[in-house]
């Protein structure tokens, strides 16, 4: 597939976050590329794995999971600040990959041409002005043979080579805004007015290495993640279409769900508003909008198979109760009804 068409397919699943879906497609892209290359003419791979940097719940394990599902590819995540606190580092990382080669069947072939996401490698970072911590520091170095790639000896006495494996990372990497502002920019170039001068100004907002390094990643880790894309943070009518356009949103969930017992749900507009201004209070990003839309269903879902005779559900407004219309209702009338507790 073309980077456009992986685009279109994570728009499917993904609301928003147009410029970091444009990095990560072209990166796949070239990516699968350069193996297929590589494995045809013997050249050596130079691994470009990636780097997602956001806020938490913008959707970075989410872009992950859809891109491995539109290739076909096998598909695991893992957390760097568990591999930090255990003392058997590089035990941890062979369970990675094999749980990678048990996503693939036990095929090896397969495996080796899957996706790792490991998540919150920004809390392998030195604590304030100290130097780095060992352990977050020797995680680092201990994926450092894997991320560009190596045979590794499995607990089974197998092996599997991660040449071909795609690693991408991520992490919110809270405070590098600040050093992105202090970080020099490219204000010494000279252009003329034919250039473009949009080109210029995004190479210097863009994420540096010297800016990781400064974050306190070690050179030698900043360098194994040479495309780096970053995800906006989640405004409200962002999180408005999370719950509504997506394929597989929470809406269309609920209502497939009640479709099969016959009962229409009815949302209105305003509902998922007051869930996004809630979910914007709560700074986790789009993680919590399960949790407080499966709240509002709580009181549907109870009375409702009590009630076989409910043939629509109606809900007004986050603080009203839900409406429930019975097949003896004449039409358009709805009629309030809760459990009693």
């Amino acid at each position: 597939m073309t980077p456009s068409e992986i685009v279109k397919l994570l728009d499917q699943d993904v609301v928003g976050q147009a410029e970091a879906k444009k990095f990560l497609a072209v990166a796949v892209y070239s990516h699968f590329r350069k193996s297929a290359k590589a494995l045809a003419e013997s050249t050596v791979l130079v691994k470009s794995n990636i780097l997602l940097i956001g806020s938490t719940g913008t959707g970075k394990t989410l872009l992950c999971e859809s891109l491995s599902r539109i290739l076909g590819a096998p598909f695991v995540t893992a957390d760097a600040t568990t591999l930090a606190q255990s003392q058997f580092v590089n035990h941890e990382i062979e369970a990675i990959l094999q749980r990678l080669l048990d996503k693939a069947g036990g095929d090896a072939a397969k495996a080796q041409h899957g996706i790792v996401f490991i998540d919150e490698v920004d809390k392998l970072k030195a604590v304030g002005e100290k130097s780095r911590g060992t352990s977050g520091e020797s995680v680092q170095h201990a994926l450092l043979k894997i991320m560009e790639g190596s045979p590794v000896r499995l607990e089974n006495g197998g092996y599997i080579d991660t040449t071909h494996i795609l690693f991408i990372c991520g992490g919110a990497f809270v405070g590098l805004a600040e050093i992105l502002e202090n970080s020099q920019s490219y204000g010494y170039v000279a252009m003329s007015d034919n250039e473009d001068k949009g080109i210029l100004e995004r190479l210097t907002s863009r994420v540096k290495p010297t800016d990781l390094l400064a974050y306190g990643l070690i050179p030698e880790f900043a360098g194994r993640l040479p495309v780096i894309a970053r995800l906006q943070d989640l405004s409200k009518e962002m999180l408005v279409r999370i719950m509504i356009e997506p394929k597989d949103s929470i809406y269309r969930q609920y209502r497939e769900l009640l479709k099969e017992d016959g009962v229409e749900l009815s949302i209105k507009p305003v509902v998922f508003e007051q869930i996004a201004e809630l979910a914007m209070d709560y700074k986790v990003g789009a993680r919590s909008l399960r949790g407080i839309f499966e709240e509002l269903m709580v009181d549907v879902l109870y009375m409702l198979p009590d009630n076989p005779k409910i043939r629509k559900v109606i809900i007004n407004s986050l603080f009203e109760r839900p409406k429930l219309v019975s097949e003896q209702n004449p039409a358009g009338s709805a009629q309030a009804s809760t459990p009693k507790h």
